[in-house]
């Protein structure tokens, strides 16, 4: 893959990019993981607002932690391929469940690589965080997530069982020290 991808604290100079993101997932379905509540947005506006409160500590609602949220766009034609996020440091769900980094790609845009780069791209920022390591987790099932994260150093940890969701979650560890 030869294509240029930057990742972008969102903003609404991506409006009509991040909504055709969001209208891509609402078409064909699948999981928006890495979006906070941009399924259930149709202002994005409203969306970024959301981006923007969950970035702080002072600001971020008391049962979320702060994170920092991007857009991966494609520098050929400014499309939003992808979306991820860090979570600054755990609550109790996302030490066993979520970890530190959630992502997606449209539809349209998978089995091209963007998901591996993207991940590759966010790892510096971690590091920035002071994140010494970090988890990422994926459905059971998930070959396309295990490969990305694998291809990254990911490092299998354990399996564990998510009752809300009825879902099985491998555990991945990326040690960002090396």
């Amino acid at each position: 893959m030869n294509e240029n991808l930057k990742l972008i604290i969102p903003t609404m100079e991506y409006e009509k990019e991040i909504q055709d993101y969001r209208q891509e997932f609402l078409t064909h379905g699948g999981d928006m993981d890495g979006c906070l509540s941009l399924r259930r947005m149709n202002n994005i506006s409203e969306w970024i607002k959301q981006v923007e409160d969950f970035s702080s500590p002072d600001s971020c609602p008391k049962e979320y932690v702060p994170q920092t949220q991007f857009i991966c766009v494609r520098e050929s034609d400014n499309k939003v391929v992808g979306v991820s996020q860090i979570r600054h440091y755990f609550n109790e769900f996302l030490e066993k469940y979520g970890g530190h980094i959630g992502y997606s790609v449209c539809h349209s845009e998978r089995k091209k690589g963007y998901a591996t780069q993207m991940l590759k791209m966010i790892l510096p920022t971690c590091r920035e965080l002071g994140l010494g390591k970090i988890l990422i987790t994926c459905l059971q099932e998930n070959e396309a997530s295990r490969r990305v994260i694998e291809n990254n150093g990911g490092v299998f940890e354990s399996t564990v069982y998510e009752p809300d969701e009825a879902v099985y979650l491998e555990r991945y560890w990326i040690n960002l020290s090396d």
